[in-house]
């Protein structure tokens, strides 16, 4: 989901504010009604359904909201949105990978060529720019709701494989094909998720100087902005030149 992605840290940093709540609870209302649509309309038979209402519900999403896109997940008979991923390269050769949910695969492919384009960089195939990340089964969850010391022995014993506590969250990985049974066993002691899902983490980092930031931030942005995209993941890393 947008907002999760490995530069937010740096967007924080530098006094952005979030995107618009409406851009953000359309994002959150697309995941619930495709969820809905691909399984159980039940939270509890449906773990991607319910990482996606917890989700909303971190993004303070009006608890009428997240139910009219479950009813709309019936309804929507003409709407079939697909997950697809681009790739490619920004400002200063940085790696992309962008992940979008669409129901025009064509409307999406152009805006993101165009957006890479206007900065400078290029969109590129199947593989080019992933080879740069490992893909993880990532767990957020909001420091209010459990110790460090607590969240370390509950994620060992849930079969995660990490825990990292930063100053807002503690941030679990585990294997792709783990991250809902992990996720599960989570829930016997934690009520709530900042996100659950898979997530693109870089293996190496491309370091760019604080002068160039403010093109690279707005290129990342845009991506972000656009309404087919959900997520956006980098292997930006900021000096201190």
């Amino acid at each position: 989901m947008a907002g999760h992605s490995h530069w937010a840290g740096i967007k924080h940093k530098k006094g952005k504010a979030d995107k618009k709540k409406s851009n953000i609870f359309s994002k959150l209302s697309r995941e619930i009604i495709v969820a809905a649509k691909l399984g159980d309309k039940d939270p509890d038979m449906n773990a991607r359904l319910r990482s996606a209402i917890q989700a909303a519900r971190s993004a303070n999403m009006p608890k009428g909201n997240i139910e009219r896109a479950i009813n709309k997940s019936s309804t929507s008979i003409g709407s079939n949105f697909e997950n697809l991923r681009y790739e490619g390269f920004g400002p200063d050769k940085i790696a992309v990978v962008v992940e979008t949910l669409t129901d025009n695969k064509n409307r999406t492919a152009s805006s993101i060529r165009t957006i890479f384009q206007k900065s400078g960089g290029s969109l590129g195939t199947q593989g080019s720019a992933t080879h740069n990340f490992s893909q993880l089964g990532v767990i957020k969850i909001d420091k209010k709701e459990i110790s460090d010391e607590n969240i370390l022995e509950l994620a060992i014993d849930s079969g995660a494989d990490e825990c990292i506590s930063s100053n807002d969250f503690h941030e679990i990985h585990c294997e792709m094909s783990k991250v809902y049974s992990v996720k599960k066993k989570l829930e016997s002691t934690i009520q709530n998720f900042i996100f659950a899902g898979i997530e693109w983490k870089p293996l190496n980092c491309v370091e760019i100087s604080k002068d160039k930031l403010e093109a690279t931030t707005e290129f990342l942005e845009t991506l972000e902005d656009n309404d087919d995209v959900q997520s956006v993941y980098t292997n930006l890393k900021l000096t201190n030149n």
